[in-house]
């Protein structure tokens, strides 16, 4: 249509004195129906009470029923397990003051927060700051907890070292798959007579029974301590060097993941490490030659329907990145991994 006064007529008529919440596509009136409010009114990302991704925050404690939430997002602030830069115990705190990521997910057309029953419900209450054991213990129990309700659990650490309690309860009742992007394999062994450092939660989660290695894809995987990981192929494990990850392979990867771990129970681990040191500067172990912000949204959105039982983004250490880049980043991961859990046939099946 060439453009006239009376196709000017018809945009004004249509648009002159509507509000950001009256929108002409069906599809996208859904999701402003759910976030806007009479006269176009919509809360201010920066107010109110920080919470992961805006969510509702809920105060959750042991004998509170949470078994009506969809997804329950939490905080893990402990990184005694790291064998570089520490820090990272401030990445929920630091993903919390991030004030604008979604609501809306255009790749994958839904909005989870709004269109799942999502809650913050604070962080993993530890019994000490020193304790590496017992802090482990207490991840394992407080994660047991949400499982227990039928509530995918949704973490922010934190070290990488999380995701190995989290799994004994995720795979409690058998043995789980696994989507992992990262710059490292986290498979070594035993450092100075520690085994359960943040190098090694997928070697002590497989020795444990609650992981299987078959169904597990590692991707972005580089570095110079390729030769201690030999654990990862030598169990099963499918490993793709960040080397062989650029656009065009994409398509590939993404395939070969859903091959892997098939319609089983999975769980989804996103250490901020796999991204290029450009995009993620801080974080304990940076990598360079990582991954793009760009080539890990089309990773993660391309394992929609994935039967995701539970997640984690982890490595988030703010104090070495003054932009807060890397904060951002680790938000909008987590946002991108939520928005898959709104189409796990997990969720589906327990809530209906």
């Amino acid at each position: 249509m060439t453009w006239s006064e009376n196709r000017l007529a018809e945009l004004r008529e249509t648009f002159a004195d509507a509000t950001g919440g009256e929108l002409q596509n069906p599809n996208f009136q859904r999701i402003a129906d759910k976030i806007f409010s009479e006269g176009g009114r919509r809360p201010a990302p920066y107010s109110g009470m920080p919470t992961l991704l805006d969510a509702p925050h809920r105060n959750w404690a042991e004998g509170v029923s949470i078994s009506d939430l969809d997804v329950a997002l939490y905080g893990v602030p402990m990184d005694l397990g790291v064998t570089n830069r520490n820090g990272s115990r401030f990445g929920p705190r630091a993903l919390r003051s991030i004030e604008r990521v979604g609501p809306y997910n255009d790749a994958l057309d839904c909005a989870p927060i709004h269109e799942m029953v999502v809650a913050d419900i604070g962080d993993v209450p530890f019994q000490s700051r020193f304790d590496l054991a017992q802090s482990h213990a207490d991840i394992e129990k407080f994660v047991t907890g949400i499982v227990a309700q039928g509530v995918i659990p949704m973490a922010v650490g934190g070290d990488h070292s999380i995701s190995h309690p989290i799994l004994k309860a995720v795979g409690a009742n058998g043995p789980v798959g696994m989507i992992h992007i990262d710059a490292h394999c986290d498979t070594g062994g035993s450092y100075e007579g520690e085994k359960f450092h943040h190098g090694g939660p997928f070697r002590n989660a497989v020795l444990d029974g609650v992981l299987d290695p078959e169904r597990t894809i590692q991707i972005g995987i580089r570095g110079a301590a390729k030769y201690i990981w030999e654990f990862s192929e030598m169990s099963g494990m499918t490993v793709i060097e960040g080397g062989n990850i650029t656009e065009a392979a994409i398509p590939d990867i993404i395939r070969q993941a859903r091959a892997v771990i098939g319609d089983g129970p999975t769980y989804f681990s996103f250490d901020i490490d796999s991204l290029d040191p450009a995009f993620a500067p801080g974080t304990g172990t940076p990598e360079v030659g990582g991954l793009t912000t760009r080539e890990a949204m089309k990773i993660i959105r391309g394992m929609k329907g994935a039967n995701l039982v539970g997640g984690d983004v982890v490595e988030v250490a703010p104090a070495y990145d003054p932009t807060t880049n890397t904060a951002q980043n680790g938000a909008q991961m987590l946002f991108e991994i939520l928005s898959l859990m709104q189409f796990s046939p997990f969720r589906t099946n327990q809530k209906g």
